[in-house]
């Protein structure tokens, strides 16, 4: 017997694939003791866009979430997805940003920290996976998955060889497009396998069509988790539903031990609140639709939901056949990097410019040149001398791990909103989104004020 074990990401990813992150807190604390019940390996909960959302629309402070979540969920691991040295921002942070946050993450409740790099260099990785081992949490390194010329199995065994050594206790295969095949899968999990005795998990969206079955193929080949959302937020841009994969095991030598009746009882609290965002208009039916272009483009579902609005605003939405051709090759000129945040939506908009101009690199972003300049990190393929030109001129190329060009930011930040902070993980927000966690902290003094000061409404 080989049971396979579940991550449930309907708290997580879930809900930032098909509802652009917004269920809150109060929304989830109903069930949380329930899903406790079931089983799982993990849930995943925090991490990814959750942070930017719970301060940006949604009016509540993240770390008081994270709490919440830890106090009614006690059995199950808590798992969060960390963008390595870009934590759950979009910009690199200084190592002692990057080394109190892993520290309040993990203080604060996180058992298992998913860490990434958008390039999957190493270097992006390297001061997580050191804080992350030093605190004794449980430290998943990810490869992004992508493929190209570039992206052989070779290229990610190789890789995976490295985090190991670096520390890894877990690898997690990320198709954050959904372009694993089946047969691809089953191949190239049985390639790690033979070098590598760490647990893998696999994460994959359906935007594609094809998770389920790839998910399957992973499961014969050998792979020991699998990442499924609670049936009311899977599908489309998510992940397999749980129900399903469970019941798909049920009697084999994978089956999960997950019962099904609380299940269904977690998607009954769950189909209330997707009904209410469908009825909202924020759970769009785009999000909802199989695209198998993403097999060819290679192109996230929140990518091409950007894409959309991009020309939607541009008033040129009938050139959206155009990009999606275009997606290629910029990606191709830029050394393949994987389409996963925030390389997805800035190749995005590199194509969309190329297209609206009429002229490649005419006009190119500023976070474009940065990236060829190296301040993301080292592109996984070579940027040809011609399209560097084209993009940055004669400027310089450094061959430094970005974040050594960074000092340290939180003593500075601190000073900055001396009356606002109350703790060092107010201190952390205002770092990672300075504008919003600034507007956040200063409604909620104000709220204690009124509080304090005995005000009604």
């Amino acid at each position: 017997m080989k049971p396979v074990k579940i991550t449930e990401t309907s708290l997580r990813d879930g809900h930032q694939s098909l509802i652009a992150t917004r269920m809150t807190t109060e929304e989830m604390i109903p069930i949380l003791g329930k899903m406790d019940q079931v089983g799982y390996h993990a849930i995943e909960v925090w991490g990814g866009a959750t942070f930017d959302s719970c301060l940006r629309f949604l009016n509540e402070d993240p770390w008081e979430r994270l709490r919440t979540i830890r106090k009614q969920i006690k059995n199950t691991k808590l798992q969060m997805l960390l963008r390595g040295q870009n934590l759950v921002g979009y910009r690199h942070y200084a190592d002692d940003t990057v080394e109190e946050f892993v520290k309040k993450a993990i203080k604060n409740g996180i058992d298992i920290v998913r860490v990434f790099d958008a390039l999957n260099d190493p270097r992006n990785m390297k001061k997580s996976i050191d804080v992350i081992k030093a605190e004794g949490a449980h430290c998943q390194c990810a490869i992004s998955y992508a493929t190209s010329i570039i992206h052989k199995t070779e290229y990610y065994v190789n890789l995976i060889k490295e985090l190991e050594l670096m520390g890894a206790d877990s690898i997690c295969i990320k198709d954050m497009s959904g372009i694993l095949k089946p047969y691809d899968a089953y191949q190239f999990i049985k390639e790690i396998k033979k070098v590598s005795d760490l647990p893998i998990e696999l994460h994959n969206h359906c935007t594609s069509g094809v998770a389920s079955m790839t998910m399957l193929k992973a499961i014969e080949a050998g792979v020991d988790i699998v990442d499924t959302a609670i049936s009311p937020f899977s599908s489309g841009t998510s992940q397999p539903p749980t129900e399903t994969i469970v019941e798909a095991l049920r009697d084999t030598e994978y089956e999960t031990g997950l019962d099904i009746l609380v299940l269904d009882q977690i998607a009954d609290h769950f189909k209330v609140i997707r009904d209410r965002y469908l009825a909202d208009g924020i759970l769009s039916s785009k999000v909802l639709f199989v695209e198998p272009r993403t097999l060819l483009y290679q192109v996230p579902g929140g990518m091409l939901s950007n894409l959309v609005s991009q020309l939607k605003s541009l008033n040129a939405e009938n050139k959206f056949e155009e990009v999606l051709r275009e997606i290629p090759k910029v990606r191709e000129d830029l050394g393949f990097p994987p389409l996963v945040t925030p390389l997805s939506q800035m190749v995005g908009t590199q194509a969309v410019f190329n297209v609206i101009t009429g002229s490649r690199y005419k006009m190119v972003p500023n976070e474009i040149k940065r990236y060829v300049k190296g301040f993301y990190g080292k592109s996984p393929g070579p940027i040809s001398d011609d399209i560097r030109k084209l993009i940055i001129g004669d400027g310089e190329v450094i061959t430094v791990r970005p974040a050594d060009l960074l000092e340290n930011e939180l003593e500075k930040a601190k000073a900055e909103i001396p009356d606002l902070y109350e703790s060092m993980e107010d201190v952390l927000s205002y770092v990672l989104f300075p504008q919003i966690a600034k507007e956040f902290l200063e409604y909620r003094k104000f709220n204690s004020y009124e509080k304090a000061e005995g005000y009604i409404g």
